[in-house]
């Protein structure tokens, strides 16, 4: 009969290793970004400061990327896929989604606005330690560059110029996540890793 080796636990080195790498990404966001970090492990960036945060199916985030172009920093974790939004963006999620008429409309669709928290992506040319550990799919810029490049809602429409604009990535997105629950209701299964849900702020 074959024995069955367990496998070997991690050891206190590699924990301590982990930590160190984590704090130096904490240190990274928080010098070269100016963004607010909590803990180690995992790092977490704080939300409401200077940014808000859309989560979204990955496959709806794909294809509503597809049809805007220009976003935003984006991250992906797993099956969700995170949208960098202008800070504030999470309050006015609402009107904006009944004014582009999906208010009412369940979408697996979550803003995480003040007093939120995402697990930080591994830093720009950094490597996960783990399958599944958030990353960027577009990057941040430069902490000078950072503001302008986020979506923000100026009234109801185009910002013009060639910054992002809230609306269209909203209108986009809202499409892409009804798109994805159809699919799934015609499927039987689950086609972005989560249950249907309401729309829901944090």
């Amino acid at each position: 009969m074959a024995l069955t080796v367990p496998p070997t636990p991690p050891s206190f080195a590699d924990d301590r290793k982990d930590r160190d790498e984590c704090a130096r990404w904490a240190r990274w966001y928080e010098r070269e970004l100016g963004w607010a970090t909590e803990g180690t492990a995992p790092v977490r960036l704080l939300t409401g400061l200077r940014f808000d945060v859309l989560e979204v199916p990955a496959a709806a985030g794909r294809a509503a990327l597809r049809r805007v172009g220009r976003s935003g920093p984006v991250a992906l974790a797993g099956a969700r896929m995170s949208l960098l939004v202008a800070a504030g963006s999470a309050d006015e999620l609402p009107g904006l989604l009944d004014w582009l008429e999906w208010g009412g409309v369940a979408l697996s669709l979550t803003a995480v606005g003040t007093d939120g928290r995402i697990t930080a992506p591994v830093p720009p040319g950094g490597v996960p330690s783990r399958s599944g550990a958030a990353v960027w799919l577009r990057p941040p810029g430069p902490r000078h560059e950072g503001e302008p490049e986020l979506p923000a809602l100026v009234g109801l429409g185009s910002r013009g110029g060639g910054a992002p604009d809230l609306v269209r990535l909203v209108d986009a997105v809202a499409t892409e996540c009804h798109r994805v629950r159809l699919m799934r209701a015609r499927t039987g299964r689950s086609t972005d890793g989560s249950t249907a849900q309401p729309l829901a702020f944090s």
